[in-house]
Order: structure tokens, then C-alpha cells, then sequence
């Protein structure tokens, strides 16, 4: 069934108007050179990044909270370029902050890099420079936190008596890494970052960081991340972070899982003899909605060994991966409504760094394996949302949609006005909004834009850049049949206008114009 809402209700509905929205607030990054597109990727055959890199990341570390977006502005006008900057970044929290004792928390100051990278690509030129002075002030207040909690933890040097040769250091972290071995992994990480291709070593990170379910997703989070923000950054920088990204990746509770049969690290075993059973020609199948309706229940309700044996039905009965994917998506967007908080927000996030490291590898085994594990990640989200408070019995079944008479501009501040009050009427007005089929495509760019825009203006977590960047990304990822559904269902965890801004965007206007 579907509602309307008339030009004069969306009017006295919300007083939000296209300024409050935030566009205009964020005139001011005008003062500063804009960041060009291709400063944002990474020419293969150009000179790699200065070498003087490493006084950025002192720059970083040494000065103080209160005055690093002034002194950062001051270098940008000096030349500091955005990509050494995102290095010297991703290199300050990978040496200061420990992704111990879980791989969130103060890390995400880390994890958060590529999310800010990915708001800096999607926005305009000229405001791309806002969500890495974000960073910097989150790396800052994070820093903090390791200090407080860990002693302030840094990365110690690697023991280069035992870094293996290019011919053993394959071997030697595929061993270290099954049975757990911190230590061995560690040289042998430091040995194939300096002697393997990227493409060689992710390969098999990509397998280990849905080994487990351990840290709820931020594994396979910090493997995807770590990738996309190398590649822009040069791999001239891999080695801390890959031994960074193993330390994360191999922390666990007391007592070696290669010896015990945890929940965490079932699904993964059964799942590489699964795989073997799904027919060769998989990827060849076709797109049905029907299925992906049928896999969408089934996540509703089945355990995790019940969960990968639907999707390998659907697949050897010649439904297409994308079919697949689909249910995947909306599935981790229903769980958000169910329950729009932690738990609920990375079982979104994994997703999209799952999916990202399914698109990426070159193995088909591989893909097949993540697909598999993706199912079951979900599965234990589900499990673990009653132990964080209420579940709401709804479901994206319950996003019927809601038409708007009004300008879509308007529509568009109402949605995110009506946020904070009302989130399951400001999904179905997405949802309504969404399914203009003349001019989707319009719409969805232009609301993902607002939503944006508003993380700038109101985001004060991680999670705020995590998430966005994530389902603003995956909507074109999944079939036009299904994609409404899961923007609306996500939009319960979006920044609403009614928020209040946070002080980074005046505190950054007052340091770009002196």
C-alpha cells in the first residue's frame, strides 16, 4: 500500500531548508586548492610518494590536538599534497595504535582512512579536503585513548634475523597463519612485503580475514581497507601496515584455535570443503528475484550451516552470484532496522568489505569461499543483536512506499528532517522517492549527496564515515530490483539535519583561512 504526502504537509512537516541541509556551510573549503581527482589515485608509472614522509608522520604524532588542522593548513598551503597526507595518516595509526584487544574501538582511526578516502573521491573537488581533517583529529583522540590503555603502544621493529628469503616467506606465513604463530607471521609478513606482489599477498589476506568471526567483521574490514587505501597511497608503504593488518588478524581469546573447534572458526572450515561442491560454471546462472526472496527468508531464521547450504543450492541450481549477493545486502540493511546499532552497522560494513575482496581476487575458489562466509557472518550478527537490547519484529517486507507531490529538492530535506522523529516514514518516503523510474537514478545520486554532506556537517564517530561510504558505495552494487530496498533500510542508521553539527567543520574553516 502507499501513502502520499502533499506539497503543503512536507512543507509544515520540517522548516529544513537546501542551507540547513549544509551545502552552503561548506563554502568555505573554497580557500583551499581543491583536490583534482587524479590526485586521488595512484599512477603506477609516476614517481612514488616523497620520501620525506616520514616528518609528516612526526608532524602527526607531535603536535598537539588543539592545533593539528591549523598546522596541517598551514602545510596544504605550503604544498602538502592529499596523498601524502593520507599516508602519513595511515602510517601514524598503524605504527601508534594497537588493534589489540579487539580490532575496533580506538583502531578504527585506522580502519576509518579508506572510508574518509572514499567520502574525499565521491564529493566535490573542493570539499574533499573535510573528512581527512576529520581523521586527523579522530587519529588524534584515539592516539589518546592507546596511551591510556595500552601504555602507549608502539610498533616495534621487525626481527630481520628471521625475515625469510623470497623463495620461503610464501610458505612460512601460510604456516605461521594456520597455526596462529604471531612471531613467524610477523617476519614472514615483512618478507613478502618486500619481495611479493600485492596482488599475491592479498590473495591469501583475503581468506584470512573471513577466517574467523572474531572482532564482529573488522578482520575483513581492515584486509578490504587496508588494500584500497595502499593502492592510493603506494606500496612503497605496505610493510607496517601488513604487519599491522597480521597482528589484527590473528588476535584471539586465550589458547590457540588451530588446537580447539571454536563457533568462530567453524563455518570456515566447513565452508572450504563446501565450496568444492558448487558447480563449475557458477557465475554463469541467471539474475531471479524470486531466489533472492527465497535466500532473504532463510537468512531470517537458519543457522549458519543452513544458511551456506542455501546459497550453494541456489548457485547449482543455476541462479546467478548477483541473485545471491542481493539478499546478502538487504539482508545486513533489515538487520539495521531491526536493531539500528553496533552489531546490526557492521554487519553492513563486512558486507561491503566481503563483497569488495569478492570483486578483487582472482581465485574462484576464493569467491565462492567469501560468498559462503558472508552468509554465515550474517547469521552470527543475527544471534548476537538480542544481546544488545530490543530486536523489532519488522522487516524490509514492512517498507511500503511513500509518494511525494513535492520538489524533489524538498523531498529530499524532509526525508532527512523527518529522520530523527520518524525513521520508518522517512525510509518509506526514500523508498517512494527512489522508485520514480524516470528519474532514479537522478534521485539516488542526489539524496547519497545530501547524506553525505551531512556526515560531513554531523558525523562524530567512525562508524558515521564507516557506514555511509559503505551502503552509499554498495547501492550501485546490487540489482535495480532490490537497491531501494536497501538504501531506505539503511537510511535508520544515516545523519539526520535535526542532529547537531559537530565543531570540526568551523574549527577547519577558521584554520583554511588564516
Amino acid at each position: 500500500m502507499s501513502g502520499s504526502i502533499s506539497r503543503r504537509r512536507l512543507l509544515q512537516s520540517t522548516a529544513v531548508t537546501g542551507a540547513m541541509l549544509g551545502i552552503e556551510n561548506l563554502g568555505f573549503l573554497s580557500n583551499l586548492r581543491p583536490v583534482s581527482a587524479a590526485e586521488t589515485k595512484l599512477d603506477a608509472n609516476l614517481v612514488r610518494l616523497d620520501p620525506s614522509i616520514e616528518p609528516i608522520v612526526r608532524m602527526i604524532e607531535t603536535t598537539p590536538r588543539e592545533d593539528l588542522l591549523e598546522e596541517v593548513a598551514r602545510r596544504i598551503h605550503g604544498g602538502l599534497s592529499y596523498r601524502e597526507l593520507l599516508a602519513a595518516l595511515q602510517l601514524a595509526g598503524v605504527k601508534n595504535v594497537e588493534p589489540r584487544p579487539s580490532v575496533g574501538f580506538k583502531f578504527h582511526s585506522v580502519l576509518v582512512v579508506n572510508s574518509a578516502h572514499l567520502a574525499s573521491l565521491s564529493s566535490p573537488a573542493e570539499h574533499r579536503w573535510l573528512p581527512i581533517f576529520w581523521a586527523l583529529d579522530y587519529y588524534k583522540s584515539a592516539a589518546a585513548r592507546d596511551v591510556q590503555e595500552r601504555g602507549d603502544w608502539t610498533m616495534s621493529g621487525v626481527k630481520e634475523s628471521d625475515v625469510p628469503t623470497a623463495s620461503k616467506a610464501k610458505k612460512a606465513f601460510i604456516q605461521a597463519m594456520d597455526n596462529w604463530d604471531e612471531a613467524a607471521a610477523d617476519t614472514a609478513i615483512a618478507g613478502l612485503a618486500r619481495t611479493a606482489s600485492s596482488n599475491e599477498i592479498y590473495e591469501m589476506l583475503f581468506q584470512y580475514g573471513t577466517r574467523d568471526f572474531r572482532s564482529i567483521g573488522h578482520k575483513a574490514i581492515y584486509v578490504a581497507n587496508s588494500y584500497r587505501t595502499l593502492n592510493c597511497i603506494g606500496w612503497q608503504h605496505a610493510e607496517p601496515v601488513l604487519r599491522s593488518l597480521v597482528y589484527a588478524l590473528l588476535m584471539h581469546e586465550d589458547g590457540n584455535p588451530a588446537k580447539r573447534d571454536d563457533k568462530a572458526d567453524q563455518p570456515y572450515r566447513r565452508n572450504q570443503s563446501l565450496v568444492k561442491t558448487i558447480r563449475s560454471d557458477w557465475r554463469a546462472g541467471k539474475v531471479d528475484s524470486a531466489a533472492t526472496q527465497s535466500l532473504l527468508e532463510t537468512l531470517r531464521t537458519a543457522d549458519v550451516d543452513q544458511a551456506c547450504d542455501a546459497v550453494v543450492k541456489l548457485l547449482n541450481a543455476g541462479i546467478s552470484p548477483q541473485s545471491v549477493w542481493d539478499a546478502l545486502f538487504v539482508a545486513s540493511g533489515e538487520l539495521l532496522m531491526r536493531q539500528p546499532g553496533i552489531i546490526a552497522l557492521h554487519a553492513v560494513t563486512s558486507t561491503n568489505a566481503i563483497r569488495f575482496a569478492y570483486q578483487t581476487t582472482a581465485s574462484d575458489e576464493t569467491r565462492r569461499l567469501l560468498m559462503l562466509q558472508n552468509a554465515a557472518f550474517l547469521v552470527f550478527f543475527r544471534e548476537a543483536m538480542p544481546g544488545r537490547g530490543k530486536v523489532k519484529d519488522i522487516s524490509v517486507d514492512d517498507l511500503t512506499s511513500i509518494e511525494s507531490t513535492a520538489s524533489k529538492q524538498e523531498t529530499i530535506e524532509t526525508i532527512f528532517a523527518t529522520l530523527g522523529s520518524d525513521p520508518m516514514q522517512a525510509a518509506q518516503t526514500t523508498l517512494g522517492f527512489l522508485s520514480d523510474t524516470t528519474d532514479s537514478a537522478i534521485h539516488a545520486r542526489e539524496l547519497i549527496n545530501a547524506a553525505r554532506v551531512l556526515v560531513f556537517l554531523k558525523g562524530r564517530d567512525a562508524h558515521d564515515y564507516k557506514f555511509s561510504s559503505a551502503i552509499l558505495e554498495d547501492y550501485y552494487h546490487i540489482s535495480p530490483k532490490w537497491r531501494e530496498l536497501y538504501l531506505a533500510s539503511n537510511l535508520f542508521k544515516l545523519k539526520g539535519s535535526h542532529e547537531k553539527d559537530n565543531q570540526l567543520v568551523s574549527r577547519t574553516r577558521t584554520a583554511l583561512a588564516s
